[in-house]
């Protein structure tokens, strides 16, 4: 077998070739002819089309969590709150989830491992079982509300529920028919970019844009004080944007990639270009949905299909139409990205293939659980009389609840000088690291006093 191994000499990248007498097999030939192209790219100094190839994982993930609950969070923040204090609210939780993921980024490249790959290397097999079991838990419960999306979007347009939930399975199992992980990151990619379609529906909502940038120079008060509902829209929205999946997600495929200790800078680029992306897609949310909370609407137990038909006198229909199909869209790529990352972990921790370059009869448990979950999250969907909604309400406010342990191994795995040597973590990032962290937990902390002692915000 013909193996390309990165090199640098005197301050030049390359790659040596080495040689073995394995026979090859497709997952290595994959990658060696995506690294190549790497090479050529960055060899003649061909910077754009170099981040091209190398961008994919950080807007994926981004993107990705602009999922359904996450974008009827956003939507029933605009209508009961408006724009004041949440546009720059919104905008710090991205800032937040960049520094968490641009962390996820240097220990895919420099371990070439996944996350629950590394947690069970490094801290053994319970912690390792421990983080793969409640991320499938906690992912699956996700799975529910992104099929909740896909049923409330097609809705709209009359597609009954069972089609709409057939349907999404095929769109997303199609993404996976070609074999290749590049070929199903820029499959999917493609989808994601439609998540941007929240954008036109919020120029269609006639905001008055001095007021939208007044807003991110002046944190304005709490509307309505610091309530229980308040406190529960902000947990929703920091859940909308920092959650443990991300994480698993987002390192496993810069492994999968095959990104390199030489493309760090890069993975960064596509990470902040993802958080920019789906931080403009968040807002425009909450700007398109402003409307009703001036005309005060009762918004509050609002799903996807009726915040599109309340918001027809203000946007009109195509721009309702264009929300329902970005809460569709919203729907699938995050059932995409998040059934692809507890393939992912459980294929990392039980020690078998886990690889989208590789064929079903090759590894077949990860495709395995990569369409059971979707399967099953699916089908509880159809169920009549499920609590839906109620599943919905809870999912972003158990990512906050979750995402403390995710940030404390995070942290120490980016801090092990074993795992990565030189390019562990710096003071700066450190504090910032923690700075999330302490963020996070001083929330959940605050949404369990609201629980334990709600006399103490009324």
């Amino acid at each position: 077998m013909i193996l390309l191994k990165e090199t640098e000499i005197q301050g030049v990248k390359g790659f040596e070739i080495e040689t073995s007498v394995d026979m090859p097999n497709r997952e290595d030939t994959s990658r060696a002819l995506d690294r190549l192209r790497v090479l050529h790219a960055r060899k003649h100094r061909r910077w754009l089309p170099l981040l091209w190839l190398l961008i994919g994982p950080g807007i994926l993930v981004m993107l990705g969590e602009n999922d359904a609950p996450s974008m009827l969070s956003y939507a029933a923040t605009g209508s009961q709150f408006g724009i004041g204090f949440f546009l720059p609210f919104v905008l710090l939780t991205f800032v937040m989830a960049f520094i968490a993921q641009e962390i996820t980024v240097r220990l895919g490249a420099i371990s070439k491992a996944g996350h629950a790959e590394l947690i069970y290397r490094r801290f053994g097999r319970f912690w390792g079982n421990f983080a793969m079991i409640d991320l499938l838990f906690t992912n699956f419960l996700t799975l529910v509300t992104e099929f909740v999306g896909i049923v409330a979007g097609a809705g709209f347009f009359g597609v009954p529920g069972y089609v709409a939930v057939a349907g999404g399975i095929l769109v997303i199992t199609g993404a996976y028919s070609f074999r290749r992980y590049w070929s199903w990151e820029r499959t999917v990619l493609a989808l994601a970019m439609f998540n941007l379609i929240f954008i036109p529906v919020a120029v269609l909502s006639h905001p008055n844009w001095g007021a939208v940038a007044h807003s991110f120079f002046t944190f304005s008060p709490l509307p309505g004080g610091l309530n229980t509902t308040m406190i529960l829209i902000l947990l929703s929205d920091i859940g909308a944007t920092i959650t443990p999946w991300m994480l698993f997600f987002q390192q496993s495929a810069v492994a999968d990639k095959g990104l390199s200790m030489h493309d760090v800078n890069q993975g960064r680029m596509d990470t902040a270009l993802g958080a920019l992306l789906a931080a403009v897609a968040a807002i425009a949310t909450i700007i398109a949905t402003a409307p009703l909370f001036v005309h005060h609407m009762d918004a509050s137990q609002f799903g996807a299909a009726q915040f599109a038909q309340a918001l027809v006198p203000y946007v009109g229909h195509f721009g309702s139409a264009m929300f329902a199909l970005g809460i569709l869209e919203a729907g699938l790529v995050a059932a995409t990205t998040i059934s692809t990352s507890s393939a992912y972990a459980y294929g990392e921790v039980r020690r078998q293939a886990h690889s989208l370059n590789k064929l079903f009869q090759e590894a077949k448990p990860f495709y395995g659980i990569l369409f059971g979950v979707l399967l099953v999250a699916g089908g509880v969907v159809a169920i009549p009389g499920f609590p839906l909604e109620y599943i919905v309400l809870v999912v972003n406010v158990l990512a906050v609840l979750t995402m403390p342990p995710a940030i404390a191994f995070l942290l120490l795995l980016v801090n092990d000088k074993e795992v990565m040597g030189e390019h562990k973590n710096t003071w700066l990032l450190n504090t910032l690291g923690i700075g999330v962290a302490v963020f996070v937990s001083l929330a959940g902390l605050l949404y369990a006093l609201s629980v334990i002692f709600p006399s103490l915000f009324q």
